[in-house]
């Protein structure tokens, strides 16, 4: 048998093999499976951008925070910027 005449899809617990698909039929399959790579693809770079985003935001939130504990610390003690 050939790779085709093996090749199947299971719907609502019925095997459906390939070569008793119509034309549109197996365009469909091919639509699904690719739109599923393309799903998991974007869901492999969409925890990237996640974990980058954290990474940044973090970053600006420690920045942040530190130009305004310089700036309160200013504020406490003027005397020392006059220096």
């Amino acid at each position: 048998m050939s790779n085709k005449e093996k090749a199947s899809i299971t719907i609502d617990g019925n095997e459906i093999k390939e070569s008793d698909m119509t034309d549109q039929q197996k365009y469909l399959t091919r639509q699904c499976k690719d739109l599923r790579a393309k799903k998991t693809e974007i869901e492999f770079q969409l925890d990237q951008v996640v974990a980058s985003l954290n990474v940044f935001s973090q970053a600006l939130i420690e920045s942040v925070k530190k130009i305004a504990e310089e700036v309160l610390n200013t504020e406490k003690n003027p005397e020392e910027d006059k220096s």
